[in-house]
């Protein structure tokens, strides 16, 4: 039918054509938002095809910016001829639980285009993707956008590939207590100044 809704994986600073899935400290200043858009209906053309996009965005002015840019590089549709039908921010459904996030997404370089994979633990995936941007940042020198995210997906313990990754799995992990601060059990044991130099190691 004419009427034919197309799913588009784009994020705030690439697209791709894979359908990817998605507090201010945690996850950078990073939204999820799944936008439904079309060219606007004409004589020739009355049903025109819906386009779906779900994009990394910091706010909404920023999504419907990033959906016209790359609509209008996919199917010849820009702000002056297009709508925006809907707009609705996806949130995490549980972000009480680190788990493993594969991210393939390609980056224009100085150079060239290197296409890559990379994991990294977080609560969600607006936390991971912000990784992704300053690690990619840092260690690449790659500016948000000539990143382009091509699919993102929750990976199992048992799949995941990279070693910084895998030492945090297995039922013995633990970790050390670098900066022990010991307090008073009670408030009245509280004192301003101290005989002694208090340990922390």
């Amino acid at each position: 039918s004419s009427r034919v809704l197309w799913t588009l994986a784009v994020t705030q600073f690439g697209c791709g054509l894979f359908e990817e899935m998605s507090s201010s400290t945690v996850n950078h200043g990073i939204h999820t938002y799944d936008i439904v858009g079309r060219h606007i209906p004409t004589e020739k053309n009355p049903k025109p095809q819906l386009y779906k996009m779900r994009i990394f965005a910091n706010d909404e002015v920023m999504a419907k910016s990033r959906f016209f840019y790359f609509l209008s590089k996919l199917r010849r549709v820009k702000r002056a001829n297009g709508q925006v039908l809907s707009i609705k921010e996806v949130e995490e459904k549980n972000t009480s639980e680190v788990k493993n996030y594969g991210i393939w997404l390609r980056y224009n370089s100085r150079s060239n285009t290197t296409n890559m994979y990379k994991e990294f633990r977080d609560v969600s995936l607006n936390g991971a993707v912000g990784q992704l941007y300053n690690q990619m940042a840092s260690l690449h020198r790659a500016r948000f956008f000539s990143i382009q995210i091509i699919k993102t997906a929750v990976v199992a313990n048992e799949e995941a590939k990279r070693p910084h990754i895998h030492q945090f799995m297995g039922e013995g992990v633990k970790f050390p207590l670098l900066h022990r601060i010991k307090r008073p059990a009670l408030p009245k044991f509280r004192a301003t100044f101290a005989a002694r130099r208090p340990s922390t190691h």
